[in-house]
């Protein structure tokens, strides 16, 4: 065991991890130089069009310390984005010591310092890495010292290093031997593996990934997970390589995987524990939790008939993304669909997709919303509200709660106004105001978790020109003057694009959505007024006119009656169309309701 290092790499968006994670791999030789490839670990094609980390990574690499002893290095790279810090959370319960990369260019944002928090709580071994030192704009003694303040070590702990030329990797991989300490554990102990990650294979079923914290598991043992309480047989085992690498046992202390025939996803939870079912552990691994998902919308097949297939593609998505959930719903407007949860609107558009590559599904995705508690009267347990067309009548809630996050936002001190009128235009308080360095400021806000689903993020990187990061964790729910903004079409309200907005917003929100539909909606035979009402009041009104054609043009000259009668029936003619008549609303005008401005 005093050979085995086990680490993970976190980072912010875009700061280098994926390929300095690359030389690592080469530089002990677990890749070939001829299979070698960018993003090696970033198995699917949307993360190498993006540049992102979706998916957690697992692999071990084999290294020759200087002092000519050999290690085993299990490496778990982790996604960026703050979408994915439930990937991220679980990765670094599995591992003793944490990578931290700055990229010495842009220094220490958001998402770096929310990560960093999460290793520090699990009590990791942090080592500190200025990437992007051959960048021209790079700044390595601002960013070392901006690294020293935040973590507290000395600036000679700061291991300059670039994944470009291969700078400083051998003093990075040397680091993690001497720094990071061994595994501890008891190879005698009853068996005792969480599980951080798993993943779906056609052939094979469900393959989870474990980490062994004591005793050991071996192949074609009985064995059991504790939190779902099912039993399997462990029909191969084995390490992560490039391939999987199958093995008769897998000791303390090790990162492995387990092949037993699962086909359900929701038999294997994240962060579960796996012990034997002939001497089991008498406790289990802590800090076990289900993943919550933040944002919900609805996804629609645009063909009713659809609706088996968009099922059986979401079921398989979830084997592969276990943070998707999902359940059926009807809409008057679109038929039959699912509700889905997500963890945020990146996770979201990523899904939508993969739909579209993967399974060749195309859907209609209704405005993203987050679930609201309604309490009424007589009532001891709130109702959980996911899509306003759920809302009880008004008049029977007492009051309505909604969920508020904790947002923290690092930007340059020059933008500090826009940002915080941004903020304060979502609701938001501030809380507290730090500077890390001079011309860095880290703002704290409340804010409501239903402002930032639609377009924040990308207000937030327009207005500080893309010097802004952000991160956020949700504080529970508070109490809010919500009301439910219906939308009408020639009369009948289209459930899809109705909201639950605040009293002080919907008034201007009312008119900007009808000004938007009335541009995408095409023009019909007859006259479409279109509505936004709060309950039986309606509050703006657009009408989109209809299209006619020229029944007088045979009348050259004549009496004025023969005219005026050949306009009567044609008055009539719409007005009985507009009552039988129905509105397509195109996919675009779903959408744009998103981007309004």
């Amino acid at each position: 065991m005093k050979h085995i290092r086990n680490f993970c790499i976190i980072a912010h968006i875009d700061h280098g991890k994926s390929t300095l994670a690359d030389r690592l791999l080469q530089t002990t030789n677990t890749i070939a130089d001829r299979d070698m490839k960018n993003q090696a670990l970033d198995d699917m094609d949307i993360e190498r069009e993006r540049g992102i980390t979706i998916k957690s990574h697992a692999i071990q690499m084999d290294y020759t310390h200087s002092d000519g002893e050999k290690y085993v290095l299990n490496l778990i790279d982790t996604p960026g984005h703050v979408d994915f810090s439930y990937e991220v959370s679980r990765s670094i319960a599995a591992c003793e010591g944490a990578l931290l990369i700055v990229d010495a260019a842009q220094g220490i944002e958001a998402q770096t310092i929310s990560n960093l928090y999460l290793a520090l709580e699990n009590d990791l071994e942090i080592i500190p890495i200025l990437n992007k030192m051959d960048l021209p704009g790079a700044q390595p003694e601002e960013v070392t010292d901006q690294i020293v303040e935040l973590i507290g070590c000395r600036p000679e702990d700061v291991i300059p290093a670039s994944g470009k030329t291969g700078l400083g990797v051998q003093a990075i991989l040397n680091a993690i031997v001497e720094r990071i300490e061994p595994p501890k554990g008891n190879p005698d102990a009853p068996l005792q593996a969480m599980i951080f990650d798993s993943v779906f294979n056609s052939f094979r079923g469900i393959i989870a990934y474990y980490r062994v914290l004591n005793g050991k598991i071996k192949k074609g043992d009985r064995v059991k997970f504790v939190n779902t309480k099912k039993e399997y047989y462990a029909d191969e085992i084995g390490i992560l390589r490039m391939t999987m690498e199958p093995r008769k046992e897998v000791l303390t202390g090790d990162v492995g995987y387990i092949i037993s025939g699962i086909k359900k996803a929701n038999e294997v939870k994240v962060g579960d524990t796996i012990t034997t079912t002939a001497n089991p552990c008498l406790d289990v691994v802590q800090g076990f939790e289900d993943v919550k998902p933040m944002v919900f919308a609805g996804l629609y097949p645009v063909d009713t008939d659809e609706y088996e297939e968009l099922r059986a593609s979401l079921e398989k998505l979830q084997l592969n993304d276990a943070s998707l959930v999902f359940e059926p719903e009807s809409s008057m407007a679109l038929g039959f669909g699912f509700r889905c949860g997500f963890l945020g609107m990146l996770h979201m558009e990523i899904i939508q997709e993969r739909l579209e590559r993967e399974f060749d599904m195309t859907v209609i995705t209704t405005v993203p919303n987050v679930s609201y508690k309604a309490y009424l009267p007589k009532e001891n347990e709130p109702k959980i509200v996911n899509n306003p067309s759920e809302l009880p009548d008004p008049s029977k809630v007492d009051y309505i709660e909604e969920p508020f996050i904790n947002a923290q936002i690092i930007t340059k001190s020059e933008y500090i106004g826009q940002v915080m009128s941004l903020c304060i235009e979502k609701r938001g308080n501030l809380k507290n105001q730090v500077y890390l360095t001079q011309n860095r400021v880290e703002l704290t806000f409340e804010m409501p978790l239903g402002e930032i689903v639609f377009d924040f993020y990308d207000k937030l990187k327009s207005c500080s020109r893309g010097y802004a990061s952000f991160d956020y964790h949700p504080i529970g729910y508070q109490q809010s003057d919500l009301i439910k903004l219906d939308l009408l079409l020639n009369g009948d309200p289209v459930d899809a694009l109705s909201a639950l907005v605040h009293r002080s917003n919907a008034y201007e929100l009312g008119k900007k959505i009808c000004l938007k539909l009335k541009e995408l909606i095409p023009r019909q035979q007859f006259e479409i007024p279109i509505q936004a009402a709060i309950g039986a009041k309606v509050i703006a009104r657009e009408t989109i006119k209809a299209l006619r054609k020229d029944v007088t043009a045979k009348c050259y000259g004549g009496d004025i009656s023969r005219k005026r009668k050949l306009l009567e029936k044609q008055k009539k003619g719409k007005k009985r169309m507009r009552q039988v008549g129905n509105v397509e609303i195109p996919q675009e005008a779903f959408l744009a309701v998103l981007k309004l401005d």
